[in-house]
Parts: C-alpha cells; structure tokens; sequence
C-alpha cells in the first residue's frame, strides 16, 4: 500500500464509522466536493497537509489521530 491509498482508505473509514457522506465531510471542511473526490479517486496524488488538517477538523479529529494507525505505521519508503 502507498500513501495514497492509505490516505484514501482512512477518509473513507473514518466517514464509515460517522456515517457520514463525502458531500457532508466537505461541507464540514469547508473544501469543495471535488476536492475530497480527487484526494478518494486518486486525481490528486498529493494530497496538501493543510487539506488533510481541514479534512480532519471536519470529522472532528487530530492530525495526529488521523495518521496513527498501523496502516501508516507500515507504509514503506517510497524512495527508492
């Protein structure tokens, strides 16, 4: 898994366990619709940090909450 996909899964997870839709998470985060759906269909391969800190202020969460889990614990270097 790249970080990419790990970035893509925990928004999708952490809006599965609010049941909440993607439309309301970027309501929530004052972002565009588009732009949570490029970050989750994988258009934008580079996702800016503060799009995740605005992401997580939507879902009511940390930076840190959201990247402490073991699936970003295991992600390899991807410079090779």
């Amino acid at each position: 898994m790249n970080t990419v996909s790990a970035v893509r899964d925990r928004i999708l997870q952490l809006c599965e366990e609010r049941n909440m839709s993607i439309n309301k998470l970027a309501t929530l985060s004052a972002l565009p619709p588009s732009s949570v759906k490029n970050i989750l269909y994988g258009k934008s391969q580079n996702p800016k940090l503060l799009t995740i800190k605005l992401l997580c202020d939507g879902l009511g969460i940390t930076l840190g909450e959201f990247f402490s889990t073991p699936e970003f614990d295991a992600l390899e270097q991807e410079i090779q």
